[in-house]
């Protein structure tokens, strides 16, 4: 009776606590549901940085993670902080959350990070499983862009740049301008009031003396007087006139109302003082207006907006001023500049040169800046651009500036750079290849067209692809003092592979007579067909006298099979050794057998399966040259050679 009375006792108290732990998990639960919920009201008043609080809070006794990760990397995203995001994307597909738009904005997010080929990965996934035919056309653009993107990444460096560390904090410094002996600058360091959107505090504009020294530039940094206004955004001020006109972008009380009310203003210095600022004319109020800049001599001003009509996101405008001041009518600069993405950040060189930031051009990151050539956006490369945002350039002459991004290794948020072109001639490597394929029995070799060409880095690593011409020709640009693989397959066809490399080929400086030089090597890759049964001889094979030890020179050879044998994997191969007639017939067999399994034992070392490989010693049953007098004679016979036996289909 009284083991029953415990049993009863014991059952009921695991009961108890088993309630107990339901009601636990479900308070959590109920108390992580709640949390979200804050969080999808900040979300939905595009209060970013409060909702990724709430999120991250909830996210580890949230019963839906993949969905709350989700919403932290909208969250980055939508509030300009893209690269934060990865991870967060991640993890809501890890956890099979299947927002399709996530494969999208997960390569943008790995593309901001530099993880190239992951990225697109992900433009291929969405193009797979996507329906927004905004985001596949996207994908599709930039998927196309990727060669274009390796491009850039092996140009050489046009420019030096140097972090203005004594002038950046730990907020952000941004949109570089100078006005008389000052540098201009916006920046969020200080504010009284925070944007909930980011985080950050609002923008002003500020000016700090230039000096010769760039390590003491940052003394005596002061806000614009007059102009600045407590809770708006005031940034990105351009001038003419001598500096006595500025137009700027103010903006954004951080309402969802507010949205939409990033509008140019314009102030002129009088007696000392900033006038109060005035909104222009040709403003846009259901559009975003900003990124103003004005042409040298004053008389065409450029801007970046959203308004409708553009041909995407953001996209540069141009008007006209006439004597008196006014503003025609905002013209696009068309397809040739825009994009169906957001061009922004204007700015225009001292001789006229039109410079942009784009995401929808081909790129190394989110934002690149590029220069207008001959009508023509063309990146400006690394190392200007970088996987980051890279934007806000303005250049003093023709062979230094300042830019702004948020790449890697900054102070804050966004940072100052300076920018100065290298006293450096450029030298540009490119390689020239010809693709062909030689059949046994045919005469000559024919070029293969349309067919892939790999380039491989010397570790083995593939660094991109291209198909070959009509012609069989295929073409790499190539980085300086570095060595490459050039490769390329075919079934029923031996790898072809050539190496190529630049080291030891830099041209003196004195020898060069233009800034920017091409240096152009030549290659020719052949594709071998496979021929069961076939010997190949292996040339320098040599062994020392009645020895089987594979001595270092044949080592260096035998390498060569190994690479054979790694590069056609479907391929198993007899190595067969083979001696002169000079000795017993039985002395030479076992001598050519032990030298074969020597052979074998090397290159199975060296990682290849020994059921792919067999050693066969031949003595000097098989010569190729019968009755030899000469040693040139007897060294033909002395010899090793492979054929294949099998092929794997």
């Amino acid at each position: 009776m009284y083991l029953t009375l415990h049993v009863r006792h014991l059952a009921h108290q695991l009961k108890a606590a088993a309630l107990l732990v339901l009601l636990v998990v479900f308070l959590s639960s109920c108390g992580a549901s709640k949390t979200i919920s804050k969080g999808d009201k900040k979300f939905e008043q595009e209060q970013y940085e409060s909702a990724i609080e709430f999120y991250t809070k909830a996210l580890d006794k949230a019963d839906n993670p993949g969905e709350v990760n989700y919403k932290i990397a909208e969250a980055y995203r939508l509030s300009n902080r893209i690269s934060q995001a990865e991870p967060y994307y991640k993890a809501a597909l890890d956890a099979n959350y299947r927002k399709e738009d996530a494969y999208f904005y997960y390569g943008l997010a790995l593309k901001a990070n530099g993880q190239y080929d992951k990225a697109m990965g992900q433009f291929q996934d969405y193009l797979r499983v996507g329906s927004n035919p905004e985001l596949k056309a996207r994908a599709a653009r930039e998927i196309e862009s990727f060669s274009s993107v390796r491009d850039i990444l092996d140009r050489g460096p046009r420019y030096e740049i140097q972090n203005l560390e004594a002038l950046n904090t730990d907020a952000s410094e941004f949109a570089p301008a100078i006005r008389n002996d000052e540098l201009v600058f916006s920046s969020t360091r200080g504010a009284d009031k925070i944007y909930l959107g980011n985080g950050e505090g609002f923008i002003d504009i500020f000016a700090t003396p230039l000096t010769d020294s760039l390590a003491a530039l940052g003394g005596n940094v002061r806000k614009y007087e007059g102009i600045n206004l407590e809770g708006m955004h005031d940034a990105l001020p351009t001038f003419t006139d001598e500096g006595r006109t500025m137009v700027f972008a103010r903006s954004n009380e951080g309402t969802k109302k507010g949205r939409q009310n990033v509008d140019l203003f314009i102030s002129f210095f009088r007696s000392g003082a900033w006038s109060e600022a005035k909104p222009l004319s040709i403003n846009d109020p259901r559009a975003w207006d900003s990124s103003p800049a004005f042409s040298p001599d004053g008389k065409t001003f450029y801007f970046s907006s959203n308004r409708k009509g553009g041909l995407g996101g953001n996209d540069i405008y141009k008007s006209t001023l006439d004597d008196n001041g006014r503003f025609s009518t905002p013209e696009n600069l068309g397809p040739s500049i825009n994009t169906p993405g957001n061009e922004s950040f204007v700015s225009v060189g001292p001789d006229g040169t039109l410079y942009i930031a784009s995401d929808g051009l081909p790129g190394l990151g989110n934002l690149d800046l590029f220069r207008v050539e001959n009508g023509k956006p063309v990146n400006m490369g690394q190392p200007i651009n970088s996987p980051g945002d890279d934007f806000g350039i303005y250049l003093q002459n023709e062979y230094k500036g300042f830019f702004s991004s948020n790449r890697e290794g900054g102070k804050g948020g966004d940072d100052l750079y300076f920018m100065s072109k290298s006293a450096r001639k450029r030298v540009n490597f490119i390689v020239d290849g010809t693709l062909y394929q030689q059949r046994e029995g045919a005469k000559e070799r024919a070029a293969v067209p349309n067919h892939e060409v790999t380039l491989q880095d010397e570790a083995g690593n593939a660094i991109r692809s291209t198909k070959t011409g009509e012609s069989g020709q295929f073409t790499f640009a190539l980085d300086t003092a570095s060595t490459y693989f050039l490769i390329s397959e075919k079934p029923g066809f031996f790898t072809a592979r050539q190496r190529i490399s630049t080291v030891g080929k830099m041209p003196k400086q004195e020898e060069l007579t233009e800034e920017e030089n091409e240096v152009r090597l030549t290659a020719t890759l052949v594709l071998n067909e496979i021929v069961k049964e076939k010997p190949i001889v292996l040339e320098n094979i040599f062994y020392d006298f009645d020895k089987a030890d594979i001595r270092p020179d044949a080592a260096l050879e035998l390498d060569k099979l190994v690479q054979v044998l790694q590069d056609n994997p479907g391929i198993s191969i007899e190595l067969s050794s083979h001696t002169d007639v000079r000795g017993s017939d039985a002395y030479n067999l076992d001598l050519s057998q032990r030298r074969a399994e020597s052979a074998v034992e090397y290159i199975i070392s060296k990682g290849i399966d020994r059921s792919r490989i067999t050693a066969k010693g031949y003595g000097e049953n098989q010569l190729v040259v019968k009755n030899a007098t000469t040693e040139e004679e007897h060294q033909r016979n002395r010899r090793t050679e492979f054929k294949v036996v099998r092929i794997q289909e």
